[in-house]
């Protein structure tokens, strides 16, 4: 480290203790895009940043209740370590928890500056690089719903849907959101500089949606990060659960997680936007759309990556359901919204909220990549009802599928990187492998009575 960095970091720390902040949390995404970490004490941030921090790279090969998959670097190689480096251009006060400030870390390997095989961040970062190729910039505005849950003892799961009173679709204030929940978390995650524009509530009880500004991928997918992170925390903080699973209740829909892309050129211009031609659509964006449709069976392992993910698919809802994509039109899964101009855009339907930001970003760049790198039109745009299978082929309908997809669509797997995408799967099928053996409460009130 050189006397001008340590001296900008000894300036941050001064800036950071004037601010009372006497803690700094350092966040990095694992593989399914939990938020792992360390809290350190503000003393301790110099050291931090010159030596990095020690964590086990098994982290990456963790699900969500502990359990290890056999990915090559892990346990067979006696578990060692990755060191994480605290990126301090991402550094912000915490406004619900005084005296803490927190940051995103870039995992590398120990003693060099090779990223980890499995960090999403970094895996983000070389795809736009490919994308920069072009000449062109991903520009993404990504949308999240979630689902608040209260504490009840006589519910089986040990949770009750928020606010379940019905219709309040599209509405703000006390009749769908008694406790004032939205107002409180957009003040906050506004408090952060994550760019949080605004927020509704959504088509079921509890259900919220919250949008964020657009901005650079990476930079896209770090402001998803963090709204993760901080919508659990503020959650629990009311003694709440903020479940971003696509599909919790068997009485409710789902949650999404809708990306909207545009590319720039050089000049800042919208890439996407030509007024004279058809749709008002550039070969570019037409481009875009058929890489998004060619490579969609694989990209659902990114977007829909859990089992659950596929209970919030079928008829008449508002998630995809077809590989196909229509001019405003909700049911597809390609939409392109009216807007035109520096605002023309697609948005990507298919991924739902319990997808890691940084892979589905990575995905919907290495699929526009893709399209532009091999040009082809796309077909026409569906229009009208959107769920007839005739129409269109169908998407993966099961985790196995999207997996096995994935690792055929040997252009993505290329630009993804082989030993990212045989991590990937080792742990998704390790997961999928453990449902398969778990009996569920609806094999139990289906058969246990009568056979």
């Amino acid at each position: 480290m050189s006397t001008d960095q340590s001296g900008q970091i000894q300036q941050k720390v001064e800036a950071l203790a004037a601010q009372g902040i006497d803690v700094v949390r350092i966040l990095y995404p694992d593989l399914i895009g939990s938020d792992r970490g360390r809290d350190i004490l503000l003393h301790h941030l110099p050291h931090a940043s010159q030596h990095g921090l020690p964590f086990s790279r098994a982290i990456y090969h963790t699900g969500t209740l502990g359990d290890h998959s056999d990915i090559p670097g892990g346990l067979d190689a006696g578990m060692p370590d990755i060191t994480v480096w605290p990126d301090l251009s991402t550094l912000a006060p915490l406004p619900w928890e005084p005296g803490v400030a927190w940051c995103i870390g870039d995992a590398r390997a120990p003693e060099s500056d090779v990223p980890a095989v499995e960090s999403p961040r970094d895996l983000l970062r070389r795809v736009t690089g490919q994308l920069a190729e072009h000449g062109l910039t991903a520009v993404i505005g990504p949308e999240l719903e979630y689902v608040l849950l209260d504490p009840d003892t006589d519910a089986p799961s040990g949770w009750r849907r928020y606010s379940p009173a019905p219709g309040n679709i599209y509405t703000v204030g006390r009749k769908g959101d008694p406790d004032g929940h939205l107002l409180r978390t957009l003040r906050h995650l506004h408090a952060i500089g994550i760019g949080a524009s605004g927020g509704n509530r959504e088509f079921d009880g509890g259900q919220f949606e919250i949008n964020l500004d657009h901005s650079e991928a990476l930079d896209a997918a770090d402001r998803a990060f963090r709204f993760k992170a901080a919508v659990k925390e503020l959650a629990r903080a009311e003694g709440r659960l903020a479940t971003f699973m696509a599909k919790p209740l068997n009485d409710g829909g789902g949650s999404g997680f809708h990306l909207h892309i545009s590319l720039v050129d050089s000049d800042g211009h919208n890439a996407f936007d030509a007024p004279e031609q058809r749709f008002g659509l550039s070969a570019a964006a037409r481009h875009a759309i058929t890489g998004l449709l060619t490579h969609a069976p694989a990209l659902s392992a990114l977007f829909n990556p859990t089992v659950n993910s596929y209970k919030r698919f079928g008829p008449y809802t508002t998630a995809p359901w077809l590989i196909d994509w229509g001019l405003d039109h909700r049911g597809a899964m390609v939409r392109i919204p009216p807007e035109r101009g520096g605002a023309s855009r697609l948005e990507m339907r298919l991924g739902d909220a319990t997808a890691n930001p940084y892979l589905a970003i990575t995905g919907l760049v290495a699929a526009v990549h893709l399209g532009l790198r091999s040009p082809a039109e796309p077909p026409l745009p569906t229009g009208g009802y959107g769920y007839d299978p005739a129409a269109a082929p169908k998407l993966p309908t099961h985790l196995g599928a999207a997996l096995d997809a994935l690792e055929a669509d040997q252009e993505l797997v290329e630009v993804l990187g082989k030993p990212f995408v045989e991590a990937f799967l080792t742990f998704k099928r390790d997961e999928l492998e453990r449902f398969g053996r778990h009996v569920t409460d609806w094999e139990f009130r289906e058969y246990a009575q009568l056979l």
